[in-house]
């Protein structure tokens, strides 16, 4: 199968396994039950569909099947011709449905990498070994730790509903952690390699979801709008070589400006609601860079400004480290370093502080310490991308220092 095959047929089963997953689990009651009839579908679509073709009404191929397996459970059950009466196509769920099958993936009482895997199990309709390997992890694994979140779901009888108005809070930030974690490992992956694009895909279909059935939430539409413009640069993040390549150096005409510009539209959005949250002021500080012509044009001065928003809202030593490094190219190298230096007990062991610290160096004359820096970020980083940066940085620092 060609690529374009491959993305359309993927995006196809994720657009409607959530959707399917929401149906059975309001007609038999159980989530165990509906998520093994929902990955029963998507296997055999993934066996069939590349071969006989996508059907024109993929909803209703994935539901016959679905509700195959399902007279086969049912038949086990004294009352298997009342469910079987309610197990009739069309189903349409509601739209708020699909809402509560992501909260209950995203319950706090389950484990955060637990969260991601079981979201994007049910709701995407990734099949384990899918996961797994999104993941780098080992199949056996994965699916102990989804079976293990399915049976936590059962004997916390943890409730399939949206959370009450006093609850939504909480559950609505971890549904919003779930997705911005899990676009990070998409984005720039913490595994051994430089990205992976189908946790960015998944992670922006999750977020857009998410908006269309909480459209008042600003949080919602600012962390969709933080994934939107860090997309809208992917073509420039990467040369031929697939070397990553800093903001500054990247060639700004690959942009995507009309997605840059959709995002900007659904960031004024949420900001028109006047309820500030971290990722809005995440994505005000990216679209800051994303609308500057030149890296010359930055507007530092309202990035520093949006950091220390961010810093009030939810402080963290890293989002600090993010404020050191706009504060070097609004202040100079001598106050972010002094702002640095305070953040070494809590990020010692963080890569980027000591790449920060090389850069930082470097500017303040001392290509040694810099040197020594970038090879104590080396040691901390297994990110292949990182990795070639801070290696070419250290080899150009050699040829130099033979050179003299």
């Amino acid at each position: 199968m060609t690529d374009a095959v491959n993305d359309q047929l993927a995006h196809v089963v994720r657009e409607h396994a959530g959707r399917l997953a929401a149906s059975l689990i309001h007609v038999t009651g159980d989530f165990a039950t509906a998520e093994d009839l929902v990955q029963d579908a998507v296997l055999a679509a993934l066996r069939h569909w590349p071969v006989e073709g996508i059907p024109s009404r993929p909803d209703a191929w994935l539901f016959t099947v679905a509700r195959r397996r399902a007279l086969d459970l049912l038949r086990r059950e004294q009352n298997y011709l009342t469910k079987l009466a309610q197990l009739q196509w069309p189903v349409q769920p509601e739209p708020d449905e699909r809402l509560q099958l992501i909260f209950t993936c995203c319950h706090p009482a389950l484990p955060r990498q637990a969260q991601i895997a079981l979201t994007l199990r049910v709701v995407c309709g990734l099949t384990t070994a899918q996961i797994a390997r999104a993941f780098l992890a080992h199949e056996t694994t994965m699916a102990q730790r989804i079976t293990r979140a399915k049976q936590k779901i059962t004997q916390a009888a943890i409730p399939y509903r949206v959370p009450a108005a006093d609850e939504l809070g909480p559950r609505l930030s971890e549904v919003l952690a779930v997705i911005y974690l899990l676009f990070n490992e998409g984005y720039l992956s913490t595994a051994e390699r430089a990205q992976a694009h189908d946790l960015v895909d998944d992670a922006e279909w999750l977020a857009s979801l998410l908006d269309q059935l909480m459209p008042t939430e600003p949080e919602v539409a600012g962390l969709l709008a933080l994934i939107r413009l860090h997309r809208a640069r992917a073509a420039a993040r990467f040369d031929a070589d697939g070397n990553l390549v800093q903001l500054q150096h990247q060639d700004r005409s690959r942009w995507d400006s009309e997605a840059i510009e959709q995002a900007v539209r659904v960031l004024t959005r949420a900001a028109a609601q006047r309820r500030p949250g971290p990722y809005q002021l995440q994505a005000a500080i990216v679209a800051c860079h994303a609308e500057a012509q030149r890296w010359e044009d930055t507007d530092w001065e309202q990035i520093v400004l949006l950091y220390d928003m961010l810093l009030h809202l939810e402080p963290s030593p890293v989002t600090r480290l993010h404020r050191t490094i706009a504060l070097r190219f609004r202040s100079g190298p001598e106050p972010a370093m002094a702002e640095l230096d305070l953040l070494a007990s809590d990020l010692g062991h963080y890569h980027l502080y000591h790449a920060t610290r090389a850069d930082l160096l470097r500017d303040l004359g001392d290509p040694e310490a810099a040197c020594a820096a970038d090879r104590r970020a080396l040691e901390l980083t297994d990110n292949p991308a990182e990795q070639a940066v801070l290696q070419a940085r250290i080899a150009c620092a050699q040829r130099k220092e033979s050179a003299r």
